[in-house]
């Protein structure tokens, strides 16, 4: 592998160019000097030239380049291919660029947000055009320093040419283009002439990461920092009614304790002392609202599905009058519980509030969104709250929501001092926010051995599905179709995790359609051509999915597996899904090992366009099939008298190292604009693997966890 070394920011010189909100193009140039071919890392970066103006791009006078990745990295790997459409279009050698993490910076950069798995999917465009701009300026300088037409020149690493033989480096014009009027449009390259997109390109933190060194949110400190321990409420529907710190006080270490809210802040020179002290604190909660019990969830999900308060998403046709024509009809509920996030790296922030500023430092999925909640929260001007974006330790979802955040920002503005909030594993999971309680029922209609209707029903802890999931397949492929949601609201915080709904959405439908098969007496996969056969030419602009981009990684990944070929004892399971923009498709090989299911490999199929960063890609689509997997497989959690019943990984069940199996990636080749990958890989994994151990053992899985479910611990086993 080869070594990459990021120096300090701080010590760089460059040149800025990004996209502005309303869709133009803002460049700003500080170079010194030119250039050159041939040019080779420097030992020390202290020795460069260098000048701190505002910019995006930097540009040493040895040639080496630094690009800022304005958005958020939560191990979804923007960091890298962000950086990677500007230096295409800069025209400059990959070898020769440094990435640096940007900071939240609204009036220069769009969708500052980790979330969605949309960030490449925004950026391709005004990125691209980032570099182009930049490039075509340095151009325009140079054709005029040699008094030819711009179209005569051309650029490649880093170095503009003309017609003549002459040569100019970068840095050699920039003053000169500084000058010069931004262009207002500029020629994107053809996907045939890229050289740094669509290669594997290493993670450019990766030296950090493996070494240890200070790139994540727990890494950050500053002189005269305290730590901060927050006692919660031990259950949902608690409030704090008084407490007593006299003891947690005389803990060595320990600074001040004092409430904020409902809530109790632990100041302390360390993290031991200030968890320590947490633990001594004696607090007096009272009941603010009903403890809720997961026993209680269950039937109330269940008396959603059975009740008639729905909110209807989606209606096409008459489903009343196919169900009423059905020669038989298929029904099924499919049951998932609320599931936490579990970062490895446990929710922590950094904030220093003064009468000037209020510094946030972290890691934060939304830092735009975070910034003005704590500018309400204190009354503060939004101009004065600054964010500086760490690496996370993943976020899944989490780390949307910023809750953290404000907690360190309103600790630091009482206590007058600069704090980091740190949450322990057993915070992590107790103080929210989750993956919410979903029940599934979908019912279908079959007459004269024809899918004619098929309804899906509901019901859900606090939020339903969002609106465009009753858009996405089977949508648009069956005359009556219906989409209905009801939810029970509970004062358990929910919110996104990884995939949001189609997590478990995919996996009931996609058992669905095999039970579907199965009672029509037809190929299951074939069922699944045949319906989008019916959406293709659809004028429904609804509908969010391509028929024709589904069918071929169905396809494929029919092939890919040499589906139905495989020898006696290898069972295996299909699943297909469109979400976030991205069509994938699935299958599970599984086999019996003491008569236990094991499974030995998934193929996974993905249309995602253009694939921007292929190394990259592969890690996470490997990365969300496991953790779908994973969840499918053990992913537990419930509540009594309104207390998370597990707090740490000794009782809540992850997917462990031997258990994971062999991830084959295919990818569909595309010149269409990529799309988005850090969640859809993870929707279709369960139905997979739940198809697969159909096959294997007879037994239809319905409910998550499938080893609760099966009532075996092991039954995965060791592949």
């Amino acid at each position: 592998m080869k070594r990459i070394t990021t120096p300090s920011v701080s010590r760089r010189s460059f040149i800025r160019t990004s996209a502005l909100a309303g869709g133009g193009i803002l460049i700003g140039f500080n170079l010194f000097q030119s250039c050159k071919p041939e040019v080779a890392p420097p030992v020390d970066i202290a020795d460069l030239n260098f000048n701190d103006f505002n910019a995006f791009i930097k540009i040493a006078d040895n040639g080496m380049v630094t690009i800022f990745s304005p958005n958020p990295e939560i191990g979804q790997g923007v960091k890298t291919s962000m950086p990677m459409l500007i230096a295409e279009e800069l025209d400059v050698d990959w070898e020769n660029v440094l990435v640096a993490q940007g900071a939240l910076d609204t009036k220069n950069f769009t969708r500052q947000v980790a979330g969605g798995s949309q960030s490449l999917r925004h950026g391709w465009e005004p990125l691209r055009q980032t570099g182009a701009t930049a490039r075509q300026m340095l151009i325009n300088a140079a054709a005029a320093k040699w008094g030819v037409d711009p179209s005569t020149c051309k650029t490649k690493s880093g170095v503009i040419s003309n017609g003549n033989g002459e040569t100019l480096g970068y840095g050699e014009v920039v003053k000169e283009a500084a000058s010069l009027k931004v262009p207002e449009k500029v020629k994107l390259k053809d996907p045939k002439d890229f050289t740094i997109i669509g290669k594997d390109i290493y993670n450019v933190d990766i030296d950090k990461i493996i070494s240890g060194k200070p790139l994540y949110g727990m890494d950050y400190k500053e002189d005269g920092m305290v730590y901060v321990s927050v006692v919660r409420p031990p259950a949902f529907g608690k409030k704090l009614n008084d407490f007593d710190a006299t003891e947690a006080k005389k803990v060595n270490g320990v600074i001040d304790v004092f409430k904020f809210g409902d809530k109790i802040a632990v100041l302390a020179e360390n993290t031991w002392s200030a968890m320590k002290g947490k633990k001594i604190v004696k607090a007096k909660w009272m009941d603010d609202s009903k403890l809720e019990n997961t026993k209680d969830h269950d039937k109330i999900l269940v008396d959603l599905l059975n009740g008639n308060e729905f909110n209807t998403m989606r209606a096409d046709g008459d489903v009343k009058k196919a169900f009423a024509a059905a020669d038989k009809v298929v029904e099924r509920t499919y049951e998932s519980p609320f599931l936490p996030h579990n970062c490895m790296e446990p929710m922590n922030f950094f904030a220093h509030v003064t009468a000037e500023k209020v510094k946030l430092v972290g890691p934060i999925q939304t830092p735009a969104g975070t910034a003005r909640r704590v500018a309400e929260l204190l009354d503060r001007k939004p101009e004065e709250v600054s964010v500086d974006m760490t690496r996370m330790g993943g976020g899944f979802g989490r780390r949307l929501y910023g809750d953290f955040a404000l907690e360190a920002a309103e600790i630091s503005n009482i206590a007058k001092k600069p704090v980091k909030v740190v949450y322990s594993r057993e915070d992590d999971m107790s103080a929210g926010i989750y993956r919410p309680a979903i029940k599934y029922r979908i019912s279908a209609a079959i007459k004269d051995g024809k899918l004619t209707g098929y309804h899906l029903k509901e019901a859900a802890i606090n939020s339903n599905m969002y609106g465009l999931i009753p858009n996405f397949f089977p949508a648009g492929a069956i005359e009556n179709y219906q989409v209905d949601v009801a939810k029970y609201d509970s004062n358990i915080t929910i919110g996104a995790w990884r995939a949001p709904y189609t997590n478990f959405l995919a996996f009931a439908e996609q058992s669905f359609f095999d039970e579907l098969a199965e009672a029509m007496e037809v190929d299951n996969i074939q069922l699944r051509l045949d319906l989008l056969q019916n959406v293709k030419g659809h004028k429904d602009e609804r509908i969010q999915y391509s028929p024709e981009r589904l069918e071929q990684v169905i396809k494929t990944a029919v092939e890919k597996s040499e589906w139905g070929k495989k020898p006696e004892g290898v069972y295996q399971g299909f699943s297909s899904y469109y979400c976030h923009n991205t069509h994938v498709a699935e299958v599970a090989d599984v086999v019996l090992e003491n008569d236990q299911p094991v499974i030995k490999k998934i193929t996974c199929v993905v249309d995602c366009g253009i694939v921007v960063n292929p190394l990259g890609a592969k890690n996470q689509i490997e990365g969300g099939v496991i953790d779908g997997i994973g969840h499918a497989m053990y992913g537990d959690f419930s509540f009594e008298n309104g207390e998370p019943q597990d707090t740490n990984f000794n009782t809540y069940r992850l997917i462990r190292m031997n258990e994971t199996p062999v991830v084959e990636t295919h990818f569909i080749e595309s010149d269409i604009a990529p799309t988005g990958l850090g969640e859809p890989t993870l929707p279709p994994a369960g139905a997979a693997i739940a198809n697969a151990i159909k096959a294997a053992k007879g037994v239809r899985l319905t409910k998550q966890p499938f080893v609760k479910n099966m009532k075996n611990e092991t039954l995965l086993g060791s592949v």
